[in-house]
């Protein structure tokens, strides 16, 4: 993806299930699982970079000994940050005290981040300040154990409000409105209910105080809190939660919007938001890999026993696609072979675009997240030559020379390295009448390789904002001289705000919302702009389930064609001497591509909770009025 647009959060979650004397024994370390949680979040660094949280729980310990630990970093390399400080620490405790480097027993009573629960979580901030103590895992202190809750998620809500206004209803009085700590204290505000609720049957059945603990522990109903926390949510998100005690939880969206997986055998359970992670850390093979289901948790008591449990009936499966495109690795299997087929199915387009002369065009990637999608679009260009080829052989048989045959047989797809991401120059740029002229050095280019009356075709993964197309790539591209530059989008259009966890909430600042607008003034229809203002202006007050996305009207009138031509136009300017085609792929070749993933509301507008279209008029709203604050 060419245009600044960041990734999203991950989780992970590890449990251990034997003594930390067997992972001693048998892996040479009692910190085998701050190691394996090192690694979890540093092979899902890809999802956020803002900041990273770490946080472990010890099991079994005595009154008076520490057993929560949790370090937060905001720093530039915040992973590496996190387990500079843990084994920092953990050194120094050798350092002073040698006779704990053979004794597991006194590692665990002595030294923090030792432990059998962890919680690991790698964080881009889609709103509020990016400030260590917005970065998770959040954590509700109590002095009773199991009243102790740690949160970490990948999650947005659509409606913090409503559960803002719900907790001081219950008598509360949060400390933020941030979406984070609303949902925490609404866990929170449930378990400290079931906890009392215990008590009072421990205290009939004439247990002390003291032998209540273990009760409460034991009988904790951790999916039922859960569905009371959860029955007013709307929002995507895959949520990861430990208590005091040992318990533990990671709940999925009804919809599987935000992805989670997991995996378990006699020695762990293990939880995380991209399948790959589990495999490559734990050596594992793909099909030993579950996906959680929608509206459902994994639930891990502390005893180590692990029950599925549905906590949300399940809604229509809307998975996030841009996950696929974009978001996830791409060493997914299936993530892998979807991205090949977004370039292959995008291919008849691009054949027409060039007027099917692949011996006069260069098929080229920006950046190298599009790699996979370019390998697709080759199979298919390679396809397509090989019928060229029989058709020149077949049309020429009669006459067929040797020497004809062997040009026809050495007609090869060209493919180069065309695009090279130089530096980060946006870091230090400051002065805004130089920031163009030196964004547009971004990317550098190989020079030789393109000829004149060359077609030069680079696959992108998705086009948000435009702006680095236009500020730097097609310039780039430019100076190479070609006939026509065709870029290709392995996703559609990106028409309407995200409100699940993709930075994507202001319409004025998506490039097709921008074409939308200048082919309404060009057309003299541009009065739609206001209707649609005040058909959503209608809808502020009304119950979420009769709201409906107003913005779709912008588009009704053009066709995909019309907007993609539209906003070449926008990217393009008038020193750019080469022909500017834009090519983005269909919808319905998306979901043929990706055909467990039909989120595709950033495409469509078609949301897959209520509260997504409200969000989708109220993004219209600050648009029209001028208002840059979220939509949600």
């Amino acid at each position: 993806m060419s245009d600044a647009l960041k990734h999203e959060c991950g989780i992970a979650l590890v449990r251990l299930l034997k003594p930390l004397e067997y992972y001693k024994e048998k892996y040479g370390t009692a910190f085998y699982g701050v190691n394996k949680m090192y690694l979890m979040m540093e092979k899902q660094h890809n999802r956020g970079q803002d900041g990273a949280g770490f946080a472990s729980i010890k099991l079994d310990v005595n009154p008076g000994e520490r057993y929560i630990s949790r370090v937060r970093s905001n720093e530039a390399q915040p992973i590496q940050d996190i387990f500079a400080q843990i084994n920092e620490r953990i050194n120094l405790e050798f350092k002073n005290h040698p006779e704990y480097k053979d004794d597991v027993v006194a590692q665990k009573k002595n030294i923090p981040y030792i432990g059998e629960l962890f919680l690991g979580h790698v964080r881009y901030g889609t709103f509020g300040i990016n400030s260590v103590e917005n970065v998770h895992p959040f954590l509700r202190q109590n002095n009773w154990m199991h009243r102790n809750l740690i949160i970490a998620g990948n999650f947005n809500m659509t409606n913090t409000n409503e559960l803002f206004d719900n907790l001081i209803k219950l008598g509360m009085h949060p400390k933020e409105k941030a979406d984070t700590v609303t949902v925490m204290e609404k866990i929170g505000h449930f378990l400290d209910d079931a906890v009392r609720k215990l008590y009072k049957k421990a205290k009939a059945k004439g247990m002390t105080k003291q032998e209540a603990s273990p009760y409460i522990a034991e009988n904790l109903n951790v999916a039922k809190i859960l569905r009371k926390s959860a029955a007013n949510w709307d929002g995507g998100y895959a949520m990861a939660g430990l208590l005091g005690h040992g318990d533990s939880f990671v709940l999925r969206d009804p919809a599987g919007i935000r992805p989670a997986y997991y995996y378990q055998d006699d020695e762990v359970i293990v939880v995380a938001s991209e399948r790959p992670a589990i495999q490559t850390v734990f050596n594992v093979p793909f099909e030993e890999v579950k996906e959680l289901e929608p509206g459902n948790a994994i639930i891990i008591k502390k005893d180590g026993s692990m029950k599925l449990s549905e906590i949300l009936a399940p809604l229509e499966r809307r998975s996030c696609s841009f996950e696929r495109i974009y978001f996830s690795r791409g060493s997914d299997a299936e993530i892998y072979q979807e991205r090949k087929m977004l370039g292959k199915l995008i291919m008849p387009k691009i054949l027409e675009a060039i007027d099917y002369d692949t011996e006069n065009s260069v098929f080229s990637f920006i950046p190298n997240t599009a790699e996979t999608s370019f390998y697709g679009m080759l199979e298919a260009a390679q396809d397509e030559l090989n019928k060229q080829k029989n058709a020149a052989i077949l049309n020429e048989k009669e006459k067929l020379t040797p020497e004809r045959l062997q040009q026809i047989q050495a007609h090869k797809i060209r493919t180069e390295k065309i695009a090279i991401k130089d530096v980060k120059l946006r870091t230090f740029i400051t002065d805004d009448s130089s920031r163009d002229d030196l964004v547009a050095h971004v990317y550098d280019v190989t020079y030789g390789v393109v000829k004149p009356d060359d077609n030069l075709v680079i696959i992108d993964d998705s086009i948000v904002r435009g702006t680095t197309l236009k500020k730097s790539i097609l310039k780039m591209l430019d100076r190479l001289h070609p006939k026509q530059i065709v870029v290709v989008s392995s996703a559609p259009q990106i028409r309407y705000p995200d409100c699940y966890g993709i930075d994507m909430a202001r319409l004025e600042h998506l490039v097709a919302f921008q074409a939308a607008l200048e082919l309404h003034r060009e057309r003299g229809t541009y009065s739609i702009v206001e209707e649609i203002y005040h058909k959503c202006k209608e809808q502020v007050a009304m119950e979420d389930v009769s709201v409906i996305n107003h913005v779709k009207k912008l588009y009704a009138p053009f066709t995909d064609e019309e907007i993609s031509d539209k906003i070449a136009e926008i990217i393009s300017n008038e020193n750019i001497q080469a022909k500017v085609k834009l090519i983005f792929q269909s919808v319905d070749d998306l979901h043929k591509a990706c055909p467990k993933n039909l989120g595709d509301w950033y495409f469509t507008g078609n949301y897959p909770t209520v509260g997504g279209n409200r969000v989708a008029n109220r993004a219209y709203i600050n648009f029209y009025e001028g208002n840059p604050e979220r939509a949600y």
